[in-house]
């Protein structure tokens, strides 16, 4: 989950402090009535205001809006902008334009405010709103100009916050050795300036990168580090926002238990505040965790409620999570169609965002719920789609900690060598040992390099081991698009298994000369015929009937359901069409005809490999008849004599 409420928490109470800082009116203020002694009236309720924000979200609207109507009696710029900060915070979760239209009223003061780095804060208010909405690209351009603005007014509070918001959003974008020096920076600055709740704000963050860096446990205690404090300090709402952290890393760690007893109690805490988006991220974890334990019912009851309360924010993202988790429910309860919908729906917000790790387990879900649709070249499509992130994420989590291990072992090294330098004035000795303890630092790094090289050896042997082991288990025919003989075949089992099996039928469709295609014209050739065949086949072939290629130039199509007759007629009319296909662009001296063998299921006991043998057999006669033609070959019933043949079946020239 995203830590946006925090991001937005650290920029206003940064642009709450500076009143503190200031404390009195400047010089160069003209109004009589601010002095050094006297702070404005409106203070008072800010600093409330800004307070309550980690508490009670609705007692900070209420202070803040307390201080606006003083200050709209006696104006002061940079109050009103902390005011309008306020507002934006609460609002950018809940209502889009209304948070627009406070950092518009923000951005209209700056010209007259005193504290030049508040235009960080609005950009980070402005980049807050977009990020909500998913559109983190322009977001990351407006953190990236409030780290310049901060940087040039020398404000390190403002700086801080802006680190943290840009470092956070480089995290969700996979750039995680980046983010984390961002977010590493800005609780350096937040400890400088003895802010400890912000720098309690920005070890969750750099919780929330190693949880995406795939080091659960890691996470995990530290959000049980930042939960003891913030129960101590009575920070009511950063608890909801921690434990639904906390449930997420249990989730990924596969502790559901654990998981469901932090999901439960953000969402109490959340609903005790009134905070509906809250609610609903606590409300997806917890049917997360009833998918996960075999309840796709529960899930789907608690995703409508999530659905209501997520109307009432214009978070993109929480969306897309309440989708993937209904597509999971769905597709246990076999409502594929809807399924496959709510997962498309989250597809496209995951894509917009980039994010790797909700990706790959859409596209899996996907390809798992449009293969038992049949729809197996989609399928196997989403399968593809599902390995390539996969191994696109494992890849930048390999790089990345490499470049996390660098920017600390670089950190670390020329700490080391600045005291030494400071230390080699008083004593050359201590100079020394400083050297070798730097030294030993470095070997450490390297054994630990090392290790990590063998770890994701094998993850990367382990990760070469699935996909091999997917793709001799798709069960898609790569040169035509249609199922292989293994999807056909597994198909047809388990319905001659029924106690009761309905009738059947097998053809199998031979492509008539297909040798001499590929001696006269080329295999290219060939493979097209093929390939044409397989199209006109597959639009002929509707369900309940499937269709696939046995091998070489041979096609095979069962037909539940269906009686001799209309297995016959169907027969004919595949044949028909197969001779329709032009083939004047590539065969301009020739039509392709086939040669088709029909069977029908015994009632009993009868087999894939049996229907095959009668089908294959069929075949075999047609193609003495001459080929062009439909053949049968009845299952003779005991102690009767084989079934008459259909009058004018023989051939067809």
């Amino acid at each position: 989950m995203r830590l946006l409420t925090l991001i937005r928490t650290a920029c206003l109470f940064l642009a709450v402090a500076i009143l503190t800082v200031a404390g009195t009116v400047r010089a160069a203020d003209p109004r009589p009535t601010e002095t050094a002694s006297t702070p404005h009236p409106a203070q008072t309720y800010i600093d409330r205001a800004a307070a309550a924000v980690r508490a009670r979200p609705e007692d900070s609207v209420r202070d803040t809006q307390a201080a606006l109507k003083i200050l709209a009696n006696q104006p002061n710029a940079d109050l009103e902008i902390r005011a309008r900060l306020l507002l934006c915070d609460h609002l950018s979760e809940r209502d889009k334009a209304a948070a627009e239209a406070e950092v518009a009223k923000a951005r209209a003061l700056l010209p007259r405010a005193t504290r030049r780095g508040l235009e960080a804060g609005v950009l980070n208010c402005e980049g807050t709103i977009l990020e909500t909405v998913s559109e983190n690209a322009r977001a990351r351009e407006l953190y990236e100009q409030a780290v310049a603005v901060a940087t040039r007014a020398q404000d390190d509070e403002m700086l801080a916050a802006s680190l943290f918001a840009r470092g956070y959003l480089l995290g969700l974008q996979g750039q995680y050795a980046t983010g984390l020096a961002d977010l590493k920076r800005g609780q350096a600055l937040y400890e400088e300036l003895d802010l400890p709740h912000h720098s309690l704000t920005a070890l969750n963050g750099i919780a929330i990168l190693y949880n995406r860096m795939g080091d659960y446990a890691q996470a995990r205690y530290m959000y049980d580090q930042a939960l003891k404090v913030q129960r101590e300090a009575g920070m009511y709402r950063e608890q909801g926002v921690t434990l639904h952290n906390l449930g997420r890393a249990h989730e990924n760690l596969r502790e559901w238990d654990a998981a469901q007893a932090a999901f439960q109690e953000s969402y109490d805490i959340n609903r005790q505040l009134n905070y509906p988006r809250g609610e609903a991220y606590a409300l997806r974890g917890l049917a997360a965790v009833k998918n996960a334990k075999g309840d796709p019912n529960g899930a789907l009851q608690t995703l409508e409620q999530a659905m209501v309360l997520q109307r009432q924010t214009p978070d993109a993202r929480l969306n897309a999570q309440i989708q993937l988790a209904r597509g999971v429910a769905l597709h246990r309860l076999r409502q594929l169609p809807a399924s496959a919908e709510a997962l498309q729906a989250a597809l496209g917000v995951f894509r917009q965002a980039d994010s790797l790790s909700e990706l790959r387990a859409t596209y899996g879900e996907l390809a798992a719920v449009l293969s038992d649709m049949g729809d197996w070249r989609e399928g196997y499509a989403h399968l593809l789609n599902a390995q390539e992130t996969s191994e696109r994420m494992f890849r930048n989590q390999v790089d990345q900690r490499f470049a996390t291990l660098k920017v600390e072992f670089d950190t670390a090294a020329k700490e080391k060598e600045n005291a030494l330098l400071v230390r080699e004035n008083n004593a050359n000795q201590l100079a020394l040992a400083e050297g070798q303890r730097a030294r030993n630092w470095q070997r450490a790094v390297i054994v630990l390099t090392v290790v990590l090289i063998v770890l994701l050896g094998i993850l990367a042997w382990h990760q070469w081991r699935s996909t091999r082991r997917m793709r001799t288990l798709a069960m898609t025919d790569e040169l035509t698009g249609v199922p292989n003989r293994r999807a056909v075949l597994t198909r047809l089992a388990p319905l001659l298994q029924q106690p009761n099996p309905p009738s059947c039928a097998m053809l199998i469709i031979d492509i008539d000369h297909f040798k001499s295609i590929n001696d006269q014209h080329g295999h290219a050739e060939g493979d097209e015929a093929l390939k044409a065949v397989a199209r006109e086949l597959r639009e002929d072939v509707h369900e309940p009937a499937f269709i696939g290629r046995l091998g070489g130039e041979e096609f095979v199509v069962a037909i539940p359901g269906a009686d001799y007759d209309r297995a016959y007629r169907l027969a004919e009319r595949f044949r028909e069409s197969v001779m329709s296909i032009d083939t004047r662009r590539w065969l301009n001296d020739r039509r392709i005809t086939v040669s088709i063998g029909l069977t029908m299921a015994k009632s009993t006991g009868d087999t894939p490999s049996t229907m095959l043998q009668r089908a294959d057999a069929a075949l075999y006669d047609a193609k003495r008849a001459g080929r062009n033609c439909v053949k049968v070959q009845l299952p003779a019933p005991e102690s009767e004599a084989p079934a008459p043949m259909k009058p004018g079946q023989v051939e067809f020239a």
